[in-house]
């Protein structure tokens, strides 16, 4: 391509354990841990190369000169054409997450957290935080308890949230370098506000929009942010429910509050909208959905053209469970019509029944990236894993719905190992920080079938290309 490199290596590089032909990870202790070569001030005219492959390479860093007299495929870079504003990358801090890295000596423990938003690991800016409990938690759990309680008089954090959720995100807030944009998300409301009287299970919020219990659920959601501003962790955005079709389900197996997209709009409108506002949350992203692609159209034209409920609302949620029979179109489709609002990646994993934990997977590192791409490609404004950390069964989950994660953690070794996703997720968090804008580019030459490629231009000037071959 016209370019002349050569290798600079500052950081520490992957100790490497292989379960199979090109199934490799990063192993990590107390002693040792791989690290990302810093992005240095680059001379005009040079730029560096990050690559990860197959074979072991992992975001290995080269840099070089750009040729003035290029040859084969040539990547025009466009800065006038400009696309969607990005808010960055994460990933979240579920109880199962906590749990194995509290589970971890300190030293291992610090290195998880350094890895995912330490200046020398992959510089993540988004953490989703659950309200309440999920399937990963070790069993299922409100914040109030008291039937009747209105007015939440007895709300109050778990000891989860006390003892594990809190002190990680405090630790993450410690290391990085960047703002990290925390986002909370509900499964379940107290099983007596529910129709079920249940926290899973088939069941909604008892009545309409407007009604008692909806005031109150809605009251849940300031007294959690509240809560945790004590501990000096503000939020930048919330979902209105997890996953809200869950909940209309005959005897769902896990936490979850079923919605139509008809009382999610009245919800927002009535209830969650004023209360947020009428308690000081004007500036928090607001956003509704947090379920999958398909929905969005339906979903988008009931709520977004409301202008009691739109007004309230900055985002719309997607997960990616089933984007392999999505149409991109959906997400062409909210952009143009609902443009004032943006479209964000909220959940993703591999949940392999039979082999949730697949150790050193190069085709789920292909995926993440290639998901990653196609949402960029189509409006979305970041993306976010799901569990931070889990371990070698791909738990603990309460109801066994073992997934993956990019950090598996051995707590009998006192290690863990960084998976390729881990490393798939950092070649868009470590250089796409919020506030970074996709440019435009033209490819000349004959590309091959199978490779993607954007662009964009971060907050400080740079401006960095993304090439994926799968």
């Amino acid at each position: 391509m016209g370019m002349h490199t050569k290798v600079l290596i500052s950081g520490l590089p992957c100790s490497q354990v292989s379960f199979g032909e090109g199934n490799i990870v990063c192993r990590c202790n107390a002693t040792y841990c791989d690290t990302v070569d810093p992005l240095e001030p680059l001379a005009m005219g040079s730029f560096a190369q990050y690559t990860s492959t197959r074979d072991g390479k992992r975001l290995y860093k080269t840099v070089g000169s750009i040729s003035q007299s290029p040859t084969g495929i040539v990547i025009r870079v466009d800065k006038n054409t400009t696309f969607q504003r990005l808010f960055g990358f994460g990933g979240a801090f579920t109880d199962a997450a906590a749990i194995n890295i509290a589970n971890l000596s300190t030293t291992a423990a610090n290195h998880v957290i350094d890895s995912y938003y330490g200046p020398m690991g992959i510089e993540y800016s988004v953490g989703r935080v659950p309200i309440g409990s999920c399937d990963f938690s070790t069993h299922p759990y409100s914040y109030d308890d008291t039937d009747g309680d209105f007015n939440l008089t007895k709300f109050q954090l778990a000891e989860e949230d006390i003892t594990l959720k809190i002190p990680l995100i405090q630790r993450a807030i410690s290391v990085s370098k960047r703002n990290i944009s925390f986002f909370g998300s509900p499964w379940t409301a107290p099983a007596w506000m529910k129709t079920n009287n249940n926290l899973t299970g088939k069941g909604s919020i008892k009545g309409e929009a407007g009604n008692a219990y909806h005031k109150t659920w809605a009251l849940h959601f300031v007294k959690f942010l509240d809560a945790y501003l004590q501990y000096n962790i503000s939020f930048w955005g919330l979902t209105a429910q997890n996953e809200p079709t869950d909940g209309n389900i005959d005897h769902f197996p896990f936490q979850a509050t079923g919605w139509t997209p008809e009382q999610q709009r009245d919800f927002i409108s009535k209830d969650l909208g004023p209360a947020l506002h009428a308690n000081g949350y004007t500036d928090l992203k607001l956003m509704m959905l947090d379920d999958q692609r398909l929905l969005l159209t339906y979903w988008a034209d009931t709520i977004l053209a409301d202008p009691g409920a739109s007004k309230y609302i900055s985002g719309v949620a997607v997960h990616w469970y089933m984007d392999a029979i999505s149409p991109t179109f959906e997400l062409d489709y909210i952009h143009k019509k609902y443009s004032d609002h943006f479209i964000f990646g909220t959940e993703a994993c591999y949940d392999t029944v039979l082999h949730p934990v697949n150790l050193g997977n190069w085709k789920h590192a292909e995926g993440y990236a290639h998901d990653i791409m196609q949402d960029l490609e189509h409006w979305v404004t970041g993306w976010t894993d799901w569990n931070l950390a889990l371990n070698l069964e791909g738990g603990p989950n309460w109801v066994h719905n073992y997934v993956d994660s990019p950090v598996i953690v051995n707590a009998e070794q006192d290690e863990f190992y960084k998976q390729p996703m881990f490393y798939a997720m950092g070649h868009f968090s470590k250089f796409l920080p919020s506030g970074s804008i996709r440019i435009g580019n033209i490819a000349q030459g004959q590309v091959p079938e199978g490779i993607k490629i954007l662009t964009f231009q971060t907050p400080s000037g740079y401006i960095v290309t993304i090439i994926l071959n799968v």
